[in-house]
């Protein structure tokens, strides 16, 4: 783990959906069926997902067509809950892993293959936080994104 990391418990399959349902719900939504839906999607993604990719995933799980406008939507909430984190230079979402743990993102972006890395490094986003404030800005959840090759195509 790298310095100036934190500790926080990592969900997967079904412990994922369920620290997301507990998340929202302390939010005070609701977790309907359509909500569990586009988060089944999205955590079904090895790498960022479009709103456009989410909704063809649950209209096949669904046999209907679903509007990527309703996707957008659920995943503002999902975002503003915690759920997901957006990468905004691919305009796309992943599912967090820790939606318990309100923390700054740090992604890493391979411009070749797509693949992102989630970090957590308090001390990295403490440093744009200080700059910031130090130009009189306030960033109170700065999203840091860094764009290059990763390790696997950088030695292919």
């Amino acid at each position: 783990m790298a310095v100036g990391a934190h500790e926080h418990q990592l969900h997967e399959g079904d412990s994922l959906k369920e620290a997301a349902r507990d998340r929202l719900t302390q939010e005070g939504e609701q977790w309907t069926d359509m909500r569990a839906a586009v988060f089944e999607a999205l955590a079904g993604f090895s790498k960022p997902a479009s709103a456009y990719d989410i909704a063809e995933a649950v209209s096949k799980s669904q046999g209907r067509r679903v509007a990527a406008n309703s996707v957008y939507r659920i995943l503002d909430l999902f975002v503003g809950a915690n759920l997901a984190r957006r990468v905004e230079s691919a305009n796309a979402y992943v599912a967090n892993a820790h939606p318990d743990c309100l923390h700054d993102c740090i992604f890493l972006i391979c411009d070749s293959c797509g693949n992102t890395v989630h970090l957590d490094d308090d001390r990295l986003s403490g440093g744009v936080r200080d700059a910031a404030a130090n130009a009189g800005f306030t960033a109170p959840r700065p999203v840091i994104e860094v764009r290059g090759t990763c390790g696997d195509c950088e030695d292919a």
